[in-house]
């Protein structure tokens, strides 16, 4: 570990919070002058202390080990290229249009590719007012169901989140050209493409 480094980090990131180093060091339970210490580069946190201090900093603990964050490109905001993320814990849903580091429940999600398969789920759609009336045919077991749908066009996301033992229908806002997206707890990501949203 280049201490020197990390300590320079540490100081940026503390102002960049209007934090003092007494506010980190009441945090973290250690006296102000060890804080002193770190971004002066004469010493590196304890192990113990990485994963409080990350999240008091507000950053990746394994870039802050390294001394360096390092920034994704700038987002173009081309929801063409979203990226889905599920964790596997908590079942949250989040979603990206860049690279990311996407964490959840202290763990680092891996984005959820698109099954690879010719065998979705046959859908319906069905056009009321100004919406597209979606119906999957798919179980909503608690053991297997749908846990999200996604409608992509454009410069927007349409998201809906489906819970077990409800109804596998759901409202799109008319717009043609898009590509709708399903989540199965069990069998992942599914991507349409040719449908007449």
């Amino acid at each position: 570990m280049d201490c020197v480094k990390i300590g320079r980090l540490i100081a940026k990131l503390r102002k960049e919070q209007n934090l003092t180093q007494k506010n980190i060091a009441d945090a973290l339970g250690i006296q102000s002058k060890t804080v002193s210490k770190w971004e002066c580069g004469l010493g590196c946190p304890d192990l113990s202390l990485w994963p409080e201090l990350s999240t008091i900093l507000g950053v990746d603990m394994k870039q802050m080990m390294e001394g360096e964050i390092t920034p994704n490109k700038p987002d173009a905001g081309n929801m063409e290229k979203i990226r889905f993320y599920v964790c596997p814990s908590c079942g949250n849903v989040l979603v990206s249009t860049g690279s990311a580091s996407i964490f959840c429940c202290g763990r680092k999600l891996e984005q959820t590719l698109p099954l690879d398969t010719p065998a979705l789920p046959k859908i319906t759609f069905e056009e009321m007012d100004t919406d597209y009336f979606i119906t999957v045919d798919h179980p909503m077991t608690k053991e297997h169901y749908l846990s999200f749908a996604a409608y992509v066009k454009g410069d927007r996301i349409n998201l809906i989140r489906l819970y077990p033992e409800q109804s596998p229908s759901f409202r799109f806002p008319m717009n043609t050209g898009g590509r709708l997206f399903l989540y199965c707890i069990q069998d992942g990501l599914m991507a349409y493409s040719n449908n007449p949203a």
